[in-house]
């Protein structure tokens, strides 16, 4: 007998955990970035991945300087009816002036402040309608920078 586990049909294969699987036919690939820019100056990007099968898309923050790792460590579900977009934060400087968000056509926005605290940001046609924040989609940006305002 082989010691090779390849050899053995009766040892199962790690099934591929539910975060990563978006159809039948997972293959997601890297597609493009959006870079977040203030003065010009990149201060963090979102990474936008999409499967080849089902052609949904995933994405990833990325902020400059920022080591830790998130809180949600993959490739993120997002709902049939959200769409990734930014918050920006006129509140906020440098790097804590935005974050990466899963928007509705319209409701409610429980968003996370940099001090912890939670507010809602009321959304209309998938966009924050606020005073102090405003938003953009991902998917509307693709290999672009966006230039924030301080």
């Amino acid at each position: 007998m082989s010691e090779n586990s390849n050899d053995n049909p009766t040892e199962s294969k790690v099934p591929t955990p539910k975060i990563y699987k978006c159809c039948d036919n997972p293959q997601i690939t890297y597609l493009s970035p959006v870079n977040i820019n203030v003065d010009e100056k990149t201060i963090g990007s979102v990474d936008v991945w999409r499967c080849a099968s089902c052609m949904k898309s995933f994405c990833e923050e990325k902020q400059l300087g920022i080591d830790s790792i998130t809180d949600i460590v993959g490739m993120p579900r997002i709902a049939d009816d959200e769409k990734w977009g930014v918050v920006i934060s006129k509140l906020q400087k440098g790097k804590d002036k935005w974050k990466l968000v899963k928007l509705k056509q319209s409701g409610i926005l429980k968003f996370e402040t940099v001090d912890e605290q939670v507010i809602d940001l009321k959304m209309e046609n998938y966009k924050i309608v606020d005073d102090f924040h405003t938003s953009f989609l991902v998917l509307d940006n693709l290999h672009k920078a966006v230039e924030i305002s301080i």
